[in-house]
């Protein structure tokens, strides 16, 4: 059997809100983020983590959000797929990622949960304080796919079709 190339698949969580307080006649649209630990150090990212065996991408979506957040995500649109290359010379990683990105509403965050390790906050921006710290952000797909959501990019959940195999113990190897 040959060695296949297969990228890391992942998830992202996209929720926009009205900044609270802002006047009627001049709302700002503001993101859900997150800021945690990587190679780089502190990043900012969406919610966002890798698909599991035996999940499904909308599955995965709201677990990360959960976990990254204490919020319940509900998945209302897929707004994009969208592939990167990570490439670290002096760790000596390339990696690939395909990401999934889906448009949704989250609950208020849940006290009693502790954010994921590595989490440090979430917190809350507008795209202009978003574009205005781009270094500091865990990759370029943070700003792109929210910026085509706010263009409308939307397709409906059925985009993302999920045969039944894939909950089948036998076909997933588990016991």
């Amino acid at each position: 059997m040959s060695n296949r190339w297969k990228p890391h698949v992942t998830v992202a969580a996209l929720v926009a809100r009205l900044r609270p307080g802002q006047p009627v006649d001049n709302p700002a649209t503001e993101f859900l983020l997150v800021e945690e630990d990587t190679l780089e150090g502190l990043r900012l990212n969406n919610p966002a983590g890798h698909l599991e065996l035996g999940e499904s991408p909308l599955e995965a979506v709201v677990r990360e959000a959960l976990e990254e957040t204490a919020c319940v995500f509900t998945p209302e649109c897929l707004v994009g797929l969208y592939m990167s290359r990570h490439l670290r010379p002096r760790q000596q990683l390339d990696i690939t990622y395909l990401r999934l990105a889906f448009g949704g509403t989250v609950s208020e965050p849940d006290p009693r949960l502790r954010l994921d390790t590595g989490i440090h906050r979430t917190l809350w921006m507008t795209l202009d304080e978003l574009r205005a710290c781009r270094p500091q952000h865990r990759s370029a797909l943070v700003l792109r796919s929210l910026e085509d959501m706010v263009a409308g990019q939307r397709l409906p959940l059925s985009a993302v079709s999920i045969d039944s195999s894939l909950y089948d113990p036998e076909i997933k190897g588990l016991p």
